[in-house]
């Protein structure tokens, strides 16, 4: 029989129209989208279902959005499955965000809470940096000792003194995501083209997201946490920044604090839920990301996602 994890999606996996299907067809996706529209004062599902793709790529929009497609799969999944996520799933997991909605999905945030933190979460990320200060770039055909040497030799600034660059994602796969002041982004595609790394390309992001640059971000997160903290969740998240399981409020707390910071592991949060004997790892929400990443990172497991009425149906039966 097989072990499944559910795991969520981060930014970027948003496309106007997500959860449009959901919502026409299920009473229990509809009233998570309301209940997120309800809580956040704006027709956040109207933005989802229609776009214009612009207003949905905010971060402070496509953050809650992503969450709200998640959760309405699921609460769809455990109303027409007659199960609850702890009956099938041993371990939780999201990219970045993601983590939010896996805390959700788990019981440890309730719906109107994760949309509220991840609205100031949104808003906080995009504050904290000067609109064209820093930059993310994918680096594709490169491990993460790769990229470290990348970085190192990019930090330092013409002019003197140094700049941030730092590793921002390891999505395995030979795929790593680097993140910080634009000019040193710009210094380390070049860098990595010298190196032979396979492709590097700057992503189309608005802020330099898993960086030290994102300190203020992180304060504003510390903040939003203590006073709205989570509960246990029913089963162990794998977090971002550790690679590891827990259960424990207060660590999660601490963990979501500097993961805005810090370098999201997903590939070793891969290999730590392959090692827990996880091998299918279920995708719950928009797009096909980390689905897709099981493939190159644990290529012994399955990988599925569910976002539409359609995948939910062929995922309850895998279920």
């Amino acid at each position: 029989m097989a072990v499944h994890a559910f795991i969520f999606p981060g930014q970027g996996s948003q496309a106007p129209g997500m959860g449009r299907d959901l919502a026409s067809a299920f009473a229990a996706a509809r009233e998570v989208f309301q209940e997120v529209d309800d809580t956040l004062g704006q027709k956040l599902s109207a933005i989802m279902f229609e776009g214009p793709p612009e207003t949905l790529t905010l971060t402070e929009n496509a953050q809650p959005a992503l969450m709200a497609h998640s959760l309405a799969v699921l609460r769809v999944l455990e109303s027409e499955g007659r199960f609850k996520l702890a009956d099938r799933a041993v371990v939780v997991a999201g990219h970045s965000l993601g983590e939010y909605s896996a805390l959700a999905a788990a019981g440890a945030f309730g719906i109107a809470q994760a949309a509220r933190l991840l609205k100031l979460r949104g808003q906080a990320m995009q504050k904290a940096v000067p609109p064209g200060a820093g930059s993310m770039a994918a680096l594709l055909g490169a491990e993460m000792p790769l990229a470290l040497e990348i970085c190192a030799e990019a930090a330092p600034a013409p002019g003197g003194g140094t700049e941030v660059i730092e590793p921002g994602n390891d999505n395995g796969g030979g795929q790593v995501v680097i993140s910080g002041a634009t000019a040193a982004v710009e210094r380390a595609i070049i860098i990595a083209q010298a190196k032979g790394v396979r492709r590097a390309m700057k992503l189309p992001v608005s802020a330099p997201f898993h960086c030290a640059m994102m300190a203020p971000a992180a304060a504003a997160m510390a903040e939003a946490l203590r006073e709205s903290p989570p509960t246990a969740p029913a089963i162990p998240l794998i977090a971002n920044v550790s690679a590891a399981r827990t259960t424990d409020p207060a660590e999660i707390i601490d963990l979501l604090i500097k993961q805005v910071t810090a370098t999201v592991r997903w590939r070793e949060c891969m290999l730590a839920m392959a090692a827990l004997g996880v091998d299918s790892f279920v995708e719950l929400g928009s797009g096909k990301v980390l689905s897709g990443l099981v493939k190159r990172v644990t290529p012994e497991a399955s990988g599925i996602n569910a976002g539409t009425p359609a995948e939910i149906e062929a995922l309850l039966k895998l279920l």
